[in-house]
Formats: structure tokens, C-alpha cells, sequence
């Protein structure tokens, strides 16, 4: 079992910038890839950011391409999620999660990972 741990959720004013932080215990094992989704409310889950185990490999979703990065501790399971010029749409529960079983290439759709945190909410007000 591998168990991840979302943090640096919280409220900000559009324009602003937060970073979140996904910690992974339990299973010993990787790096492994791991990305970001969210959930807005009365919305489907979505990808948002996919980083490779290694860190040389990054993608993004077109709408946060150029205002999100996502980085890792090297050789750890531990990433960030660097969030800039916020909008009130990117207000959402944010989801980490780790890829261990499988080889990732469909590193945007939830079925590529395994393990899944619990969240942690952004809001942005306008």
C-alpha cells in the first residue's frame, strides 16, 4: 500500500499563487511517476499535471500549460504543484496520485494510477 498526503490547499484572490505538496509513505519502492488531477464542483475529475519517475518528464493540461509546474524531490516520492496567476476556474479538490503497477503511458487518465490521496481544496475568489 502506498498512502499519499495532499497539502497547501487554501483560499486566494485571483491572480495569486499556492503550492501543493504530495508526500508518499507506506510501500517502499519507486520514485514513481505521479501526477495532479481535480474536481470541480458538479464536475468530472481531470488531469491536470503528470510528472515521469525520473522528474525529466513533465506534461500539462492545455489550461494550465504556462501557469502550473509540477516537480519532484529527486529519487523521492514526494512532488509540488506550483500553481501561478490563479483563476476563479481552477477552484477544485486537488488530487495527487502515484502510478506504481503500471507503465504510465496514459499518464492523463485515472486509470494509469494506483493510488489515489484523499485531496485538498483550492478555492479562488474573483
Amino acid at each position: 500500500q502506498v498512502q499519499l498526503v495532499e497539502s497547501g490547499g487554501g483560499l486566494v484572490q485571483a491572480g495569486g499563487s499556492l503550492r501543493l505538496s504530495c508526500a508518499a509513505s507506506g510501500r517502499t519502492g519507486g520514485p514513481y511517476a505521479m501526477g495532479w488531477f481535480r474536481q470541480a464542483p458538479g464536475k468530472e475529475r481531470e488531469f491536470v499535471a503528470h510528472i515521469s519517475w525520473s522528474g525529466v518528464q513533465t506534461h500539462y493540461a492545455d489550461s494550465v500549460k504556462g501557469r502550473f509546474t509540477i516537480s519532484r524531490e529527486s529519487g523521492k516520492n514526494t512532488v509540488y504543484l506550483q500553481m501561478y496567476r490563479l483563476k476563479p476556474e481552477d477552484t477544485a479538490v486537488y488530487y495527487c496520485a502515484a502510478i506504481v503497477w503500471g507503465h504510465g503511458s496514459n499518464w492523463h487518465e485515472e486509470s494509469a494510477y494506483d493510488y489515489w490521496g484523499q485531496g485538498t481544496q483550492v478555492t479562488v475568489s474573483s
